[in-house]
């Protein structure tokens, strides 16, 4: 019998509703929002804007029983995690397949310790440049969503090949690494340095584009710390990592800012703790020094205590 393939998604900022919005193109694709209170009556009532596009999407109350989905999407930021994930209750079913959009490396883990009936796969975007003012969000590029099992070799498993062929109906751009553990930590890497300084800095990316940057090599110095980190827990980041990022960096748009910019711009809690407090954290299990992730994090807390 033939039925429509269900996506819950939850956290419609700019990357939520971006990918939102993308996958309800895909035929017979039904996308449902979970949200409460205030902001599920405003979208609801308003509906999203991307990129000049109106979207009225199904809006569902966390309490509210609903089918469970095919694949949820978790596309809120950290602070907001653990609270997210108590609202996936009734559209997690067996074999759901969840995708995780939140920055960090801890997130699938603790999706899958709350969800064991669930198929989390691990996942990250990267070169996206979406922007939400209000209820609009802009993008001139989504990038592409690395995803997949810890490792992957064709003709993969059933969840990444059913993934794939969503993501090809709704036009998205995607890799399945061999070794999505690295990617992983990649993306990691890249976020401990660029969005905790752009952050600290409220600035755009030309801040740490331009070569001969102070704050450019402030981010250097803290993702070489992820480097020695991972490299003491047996992960296999290198300096090559970092400089295939600088090759991702050079085509950002410099106008452009990181999502923890635009939180410490707007004043709300940023993801500090995932970055450079969880880097302080491994880095003094494992006697690895971190002083500029130690140095990072005290600004950036102290910062939020001024708001």
């Amino acid at each position: 019998m033939f039925r429509m393939t269900r996506v819950s998604v939850i956290g419609l900022g700019a990357m939520g509703a971006s990918y939102a919005a993308k996958l309800a193109t895909a035929p017979d694709t039904d996308v449902r929002v979970i949200a409460e209170g205030e902001r599920a009556d405003r979208l609801a009532r308003a509906g999203v804007i991307v990129n000049d596009v109106h979207h009225d999407f199904t809006v569902v109350k966390p309490h509210e029983p609903v089918a469970p989905a095919d694949l949820v999407v978790v596309a809120v930021k950290y602070p907001c995690f653990h609270e997210a994930l108590a609202q996936l209750r009734h559209h997690v079913g067996e074999g759901t397949i969840i995708l995780s959009l939140l920055n960090g490396i801890t997130s699938e883990a603790e999706i899958a310790a709350a969800y064991p009936q669930a198929h989390p796969l691990l996942s990250i975007t990267f070169g996206v440049d979406a922007v939400r003012r209000g209820n609009a969000v802009t993008y001139s590029s989504l990038g592409k969503m690395a995803f997949g099992e810890p490792t992957n070799s064709a003709p993969y498993t059933e969840a990444v090949r059913w993934v794939a062929a969503l993501f090809d109906r709704a036009g998205l751009a995607y890799d399945i690494p061999a070794d999505m553990v690295h990617q992983l930590w990649w993306k990691y890497l890249v976020n401990t340095g660029v969005n905790q300084v752009t952050a600290l800095l409220e600035a755009q990316y030309a801040v740490v584009q331009a070569p001969d940057s102070p704050a450019r090599a402030l981010m250097l110095a803290a993702q070489r710390e992820v480097v020695a980190v991972a490299q003491a827990k047996g992960i296999d980041l290198t300096e090559a990592d970092i400089d295939s990022w600088l090759t991702v960096l050079a085509a950002l748009g410099p106008a452009q800012y990181t999502s923890m910019a635009q939180d410490t711009l707007a004043h709300r809690p940023t993801e500090t703790d995932i970055f450079s407090g969880l880097i302080r954290t491994m880095g003094a299990e494992l006697g690895v020094p971190v002083p500029v992730n130690t140095c990072l994090h005290q600004i950036l807390k102290a910062k939020e205590l001024t708001w």
